[in-house]
């Protein structure tokens, strides 16, 4: 399966919230003179996250759109401080906690993501990005000192597409170079990544991380890690 080129995505495939969602609110709620206990924060995640999965499945396409985009995370950490009973400044720590996630210091690449990708640029396989993210991304992946790892990087909201809609995987093969048929796309979400690569003949990589993951094949190449990635693409060696 050597490919010309290889995409990924960003959250949970290149890179992980630091020190972690629930710490960073944590932080921020006390900036607004809220001691809040982490273990109390970390209860509600599976709330939050409930809440942008039912955005998502209702109309995924307000990746497309920066404001929209801002807006579903500010009603995610808004919700969190209502159920932390800090009704009265929601708004505004929601907007915090979005803000910082913009930041480099917020995130940090898999232990295995810079290995890998030195590998497969040394072997001559182009690397991009395509992400539905906002469009602070190219700057994030350029703070977190990783820009010269990437021949390209596109986020939803900076071109007006979002994952899966096939248009935004031509373009990225159209700006780098390849063909879909020749190139590999890594990702965590079996709609946005698996079936959009699909949809244009470029192979998918679905990639499951964390303790006691259980990857799924259905036909898709799934791997835990990017060690695993890099035998899948018989890059190993």
């Amino acid at each position: 399966m050597r490919p010309k080129a290889v995409f990924f995505d960003v959250g949970n495939t290149l890179l992980e919230p630091h020190p972690s969602v629930s710490s960073v609110c944590q932080e921020v709620l006390a900036e607004f003179g809220h001691d809040a206990d982490l273990e109390a924060i970390e209860s509600l995640m599976p709330l939050v996250d409930a809440y942008y999965e039912d955005r998502y499945r209702a109309d995924d396409t307000f990746w497309t759109d920066e404001e929209e985009t801002s807006s579903v995370w500010v009603g995610m950490y808004s919700l969190l401080c209502d159920r932390l009973g800090i009704g009265d400044q929601a708004a505004e720590i929601a907007r915090k906690v979005y803000d910082e996630f913009g930041r480099p210091e917020r995130w940090r690449p898999y232990p295995d993501v810079v290995p890998a990708l030195l590998k497969l640029r040394s072997a001559g396989v182009k690397t991009g990005i395509i992400s539905n993210w906002d469009t602070r991304l190219a700057a994030l992946i350029r703070g977190l000192e990783m820009g010269h790892l990437f021949d390209l990087v596109i986020s939803s909201a900076e071109v007006g597409l979002r994952k899966p809609d096939p248009r935004i995987f031509v373009l990225a093969c159209e700006r780098i170079g390849v063909k879909p048929q020749d190139a590999v796309h890594v990702g965590d979400h079996h709609y946005a990544d698996v079936l959009g690569a699909r949809a244009v003949e470029m192979t998918p990589v679905l990639i499951v991380r964390g303790e006691g993951a259980s990857p799924v094949s259905g036909g898709t190449a799934t791997v835990r890690s990017f060690e695993e990635l890099l035998s899948v693409l018989e890059l190993d060696g």
